[in-house]
C-alpha cells in the first residue's frame, strides 16, 4: 500500500493483502553546478551513500569519479531495502577526488551533502534538493537529484559484450580514446543512464569489456523499449567529443545469443546533413548477451513448488507440569494455551501453501510409551510410519491426546529434529526439480542444550531448500534463539563455517500474541 502524494498519514493497509515488507529500489545520482575546488581544471566529483543505523551514519556504497565536470550524471546505481514500515535515513555527499588519494573527507573537498529517507525518494520518483555544505550554508547553486525505481519481480539481468570498428578519429596526433553509453528512453522521454564502459585508449576498434545490467535497469523489463547507444571520444578535460550514436531495443540485441552477432551504424547526424557520401561515423557490434533469470520464492510458488511444512514442539520440563495452571503446556479446558496460540497463529499462514494440508507433527524433550525413554524427536501421533496430521486442526487434536501419555523431561536438544527435514530436504534437493520446499516451526520456551550442535544443523540446512521458523513461547531468556536467527551478524557453525542462507527466523510469541491475526 502506498500513500498517495501529499497524504501525511498512510492509510490502514487491508488486512487481506500480505505485506511486502521489503522491496529493493535502484536509486541514480546526478548533479548540477557543483563548486569548483580545482584551480587548474574543474572538480572531479564523486557521490557517498550514508544510511543511518542506530544514530550513526554508515557509508553504504560510493559511486565512480568523473574526471572534471560540475554537472555529472553518474553511471553507478545504488540499490537499497525498502522496508515500507521504517523511517529509512539516507544521506548523500559529495567530494572532489583526488587521483590515487581517493575520495578525501577533508571539508575542502567536501562539495556538499543532502539528506532525505528512502520513503520520500520512493514516493516521488525524483526528488532534486539543493547540497549544504558545514553549519546548514549552501554549497552555491550546487543541486543533487535523486532518481528511484522499485525493482519488479523479474529481475533476472543481462550480460552484455560490445566492441566498434572504424570509429571516426577525433585526435589529431593519435587515434580516439572512446567509450560507450548506453541510455533507456522512458514514458516521458526523459533518458536514463544505464551502463558507462571504460575507455579504450588510442584505438578505433575497441573491444569493451563484458558488463551485467539487470533487465529492469537496461529496459524496465520492456522488450521493445527503445534504447540510445553513443559514442564519445573520451577528453581528460572532461570535453568529451561525440562520435555518433544508434538506437536499438532490447528485443534486438537478443539476437546476439549464440554465434550470431548484431551490428549497427554509428551515426553521426550533422555528418549525415553535411557529407553527401556519408556512410556512417564506424559500427558498433554486439559480440554475446547471455540472459540470466533470477526466480524469487513468488515465481516458485506460482510454478507448482510445495510446502512442506512440519511442527516440532518443546516438552521440556522446564515448560511445568501440564495439570499445573501455570505450565506453558497447561491444558485449559476454556481457551488455548500458549503452545497452542503459537501453533495456530503461524500454521494458519503456512497451510495456505500446503496443498495436501498434511502437517507432520513432532515432539522432542520428552520420555514416551511404552518403555518412557528420552526421545528428540517423535510422532506426537505415535505412528512412526506417518507422523503427519490433517490439517492444524489434526496437530491441535495429536498435540491434545499426546500430553496425558508423556513425560516432560530434557535436556532441549533441537539438532535432531533440524537434521531429520533436513534429510527429507536433502532427498527433494538430489531431484533438482524444485517441487517441494521445507519449513520446520519450532515452538519452544527458551534455552537450547545443544547450541553447537544446532548451530552446525542450520548451517548444513542452509544449503538446502528448507527454512526454520522458531517461535518463544513464555516469558524466557531468549538470547540463543536471537543468535539463531543471525540478524546480529552472521550465523557460524562451531567451526566458523557461515551458513549459505540465512534461514531462520526468531519470533518471540509474547510480542505478538495480543496484535491482530493480520500482524
Amino acid at each position: 500500500p502506498r500513500a498517495p502524494a501529499g497524504m501525511g498519514d498512510v492509510p490502514e493497509p487491508c488486512p487481506q493483502a500480505p505485506l511486502a515488507v521489503l522491496s529493493k529500489v535502484e536509486l541514480r545520482v546526478s548533479c548540477k553546478h557543483l563548486l569548483d575546488r580545482d584551480t587548474l581544471n574543474k572538480s572531479d566529483p564523486c557521490v557517498l551513500l550514508l544510511m543511518q543505523t542506530q544514530g550513526q551514519w554508515m557509508e553504504v556504497d560510493r559511486s565512480e569519479v568523473i574526471k572534471s565536470n560540475l554537472n555529472p550524471v553518474f553511471a553507478k546505481i545504488f540499490t537499497v531495502d525498502y522496508y515500507f514500515e521504517e523511517v529509512q535515513k539516507l544521506r548523500f555527499e559529495v567530494y572532489d577526488s583526488h587521483g590515487q588519494a581517493g575520495v578525501g573527507t577533508h571539508d575542502d573537498d567536501f562539495l556538499g551533502g543532502m539528506e532525505c529517507t528512502v520513503g520520500q525518494i520512493v514516493a516521488q520518483k525524483r526528488v532534486t534538493k539543493p547540497l549544504f555544505l558545514k553549519y546548514g550554508k549552501f554549497a552555491g547553486k550546487s543541486t543533487i537529484t535523486i532518481i528511484s525505481e522499485e525493482i519488479s519481480g523479474n529481475n533476472g539481468y543481462v550480460e552484455l559484450a560490445f566492441r566498434a570498428k572504424k570509429l571516426d578519429d577525433k585526435d589529431l596526433f593519435s587515434k580516439s580514446d572512446p567509450f560507450l553509453e548506453i541510455y533507456r528512453i522512458d514514458d516521458d522521454r526523459s533518458e536514463q543512464l544505464v551502463y558507462r564502459t571504460e575507455v579504450v585508449k588510442n584505438n578505433l576498434s575497441p573491444i569493451w569489456e563484458p558488463f551485467k545490467v539487470s533487465l529492469n535497469s537496461l529496459c524496465s523489463c520492456e522488450e521493445k523499449r527503445k534504447l540510445r547507444c553513443v559514442v564519445w571520444d573520451y577528453d581528460s578535460r572532461g570535453k568529451h567529443d561525440f562520435i555518433g550514436e544508434f538506437f536499438t531495443t532490447f528485443e534486438e540485441m537478443q539476437k546476439a545469443m549464440g554465434e550470431n552477432k548484431v551490428q549497427w551504424d554509428c551515426m553521426n547526424p550533422k555528418y549525415k546533413i553535411k557529407k553527401r557520401n556519408y556512410k556512417n561515423s564506424g559500427v558498433v557490434v554486439l559480440l554475446d548477451l547471455k540472459i540470466h533469470r533470477v526466480y524469487s520464492f513468488l515465481d516458485y510458488i506460482m510454478g507448482g513448488c510445495q510446502i512442506h511444512f512440519t511442527v516440532a514442539i518443546d516438552f521440556t520440563a522446564s515448560n511445568g507440569d501440564p495439570r499445573n495452571s501455570c505450565s506453558l503446556h497447561y491444558i485449559n479446558p476454556y481457551q488455548p494455551n500458549e503452545y497452542l496460540k503459537a501453533l495456530v497463529a503461524v500454521g494458519e499462514i503456512c497451510q495456505d501453501y500446503d496443498s495436501d494440508k498434511k502437517f507432520s507433527a513432532l515432539g522432542f524433550g520428552a520420555r514416551i510409551p511404552p518403555k518412557y525413554e528420552v526421545s528428540h524427536d517423535f510422532a506426537i501421533n505415535f505412528n512412526p510410519d506417518n507422523d503427519e496430521c490433517e490439517g492444524i486442526q489434526g496437530v491441535v487434536e495429536s498435540y491434545q491426546s499426546c500430553l496425558p501419555k508423556i513425560q516432560l523431561y530434557g535436556p532441549t536438544n533441537v539438532a535432531p529434529i533440524i537434521s531429520k527435514v533436513a534429510r527429507v530436504a536433502a532427498d527433494e534437493e538430489r531431484t533438482k526439480e524444485a517441487s517441494q520446499y521445507f519449513i520446520l516451526l519450532i515452538l519452544t520456551d527458551g534455552v537450547v542444550t545443544d547450541m553447537a550442535d544446532t548451530r552446525e544443523a542450520i548451517v548444513r540446512a542452509s544449503y538446502l531448500p528448507m527454512s526454520i521458523i522458531i517461535v518463544g513461547v513464555g516469558n524466557a531468556d531468549f538470547t540463543d534463539m536471537q543468535i539463531l536467527d543471525g540478524d546480529d551478524g552472521v550465523l557460524r557453525s562451531p567451526k566458523g563455517e557461515p551458513v549459505l542462507r540465512d534461514i531462520v527466523q526468531f519470533v518471540p510469541f509474547r510480542e505478538f500474541k495480543n496484535v491482530s491475526g493480520a500482524a
